[in-house]
Parts: C-alpha cells; structure tokens; sequence
C-alpha cells in the first residue's frame, strides 16, 4: 500500500528538466504528501500540440459508501466500476521524491530510487466531491520492498511518462511489469536479541 510519500525541490527540478515540463510548473510540496492533500499531477494534455499538463489533484476519491479510497490494485483496477473508466482515460503520474511504509512492528522505512531520480507513481483521476482525485495504483512487492510489506506503488519510468499516459494499452501492460529495485532505510530499526 502507499499511504505516504515525499517530494521536494530537487525532484521537483529534476521532473520538470526529464519531461520538459515548464520550469516551475511542479511547486513541490516540501516535505510529507498524504491521503486529503491537494498536490500537482502530471495528465495528458487536452491542449492541441502538448502531451501533458501539470493539475492540481486531490488524493482519494469517495466510494458509494463515502469511503476515501487512496490506492487501487493493478491486478483488478480494469475490473472494478469505481476504476475502470478512469484508468483507461484519465492516468496521471505522481512525482515523488520517495515514498514511506511501515513494517508490522510499526517501523518506518524509506524507499528511494538509487541513483536518487524521481520517482514517478502510477494513479488515475476523477472527478470525486466535486474536484478532480487521483488514487495511487498498487502492485506486489518485489524484493527490495518484501521485507517491510506486501504491496507497493506501481512507479513509471521516466522514458516511459509519454507512453503511460497516452497509450491505454501500454499502460496497462506496464501495470503488470515488475518494479524497479529501491534502496531502503530506516532511522530506527528494532533489533533482535535473540
């Protein structure tokens, strides 16, 4: 699950000069992104000649029962009414600079690309109480991430931003890909005695 992540300056720059993305045009938000917050998202363009545009979001959408949902599964996401049509027309990306998870015995680690590039998460948007929300969409985890938990964001390449967000059939196939490997770190962790 991805309940947490960060971003700042850097990746804000560092986004903005990989996708040729007007300078500025991702305010980064410093420090924690959470679940109610409104931050800037990358959707496709509907302005003639650009591929994409930068939107303010708000994270979650209410379900019938006036749940906020944050995250989606990528294995059902085409599956489910609430997703479907969202995730086929309305993708966005959610750049991050990291992103947090918390193990069973309530230790937070940190997960970061190595070389320290942005991270971009993997959502799709609706509109939801009446302003356009995104939800973050989920995978199984892969090594770098089983130790601390089961499921992580679905995170798209950098090379790869134009085609996830024009191309409804690749991305879905990229859904199914598996995640790159993150560096992992924690400030505290418990240690066993026995």
């Amino acid at each position: 699950m991805c309940g947490r992540y960060f971003f700042d300056d850097t990746a804000a720059e560092e986004a903005e000069r990989e996708l040729n993305l007007k300078r500025g045009s991702l305010r980064a938000e410093k420090g924690d992104i959470t679940p109610g917050m409104t931050i800037q998202g990358i959707v496709r363009s509907c302005v003639g000649g650009k591929e994409m545009d930068v939107r303010s979001l708000f994270w979650g959408m209410m379900s019938k029962d006036s749940k906020l949902v944050i995250n989606a599964r990528a294995e059902s996401v085409s599956d489910k009414p609430m997703f479907s049509d969202s995730v086929t027309k309305r993708r966005c990306l959610l750049p991050a600079t990291g992103f947090y998870e918390w193990d069973r015995d309530r230790t937070k680690f940190v997960f970061k690309r190595p070389d320290a590039r942005p991270i971009y998460l993997a959502g799709f948007y609706d509109l939801s109480g009446n302003r356009d929300s995104f939800v973050i969409i989920t995978t199984r985890a892969n090594d770098s991430m089983k130790p601390v938990h089961d499921r992580m964001p679905v995170m798209i390449d950098g090379s790869d931003v134009r085609t996830f967000l024009n191309d409804s059939q690749a991305a879905l196939d990229m859904l199914r890909e598996p995640m790159p490997q993150l560096q992992r770190s924690s400030d505290y962790e418990q240690l066993s005695l026995f």
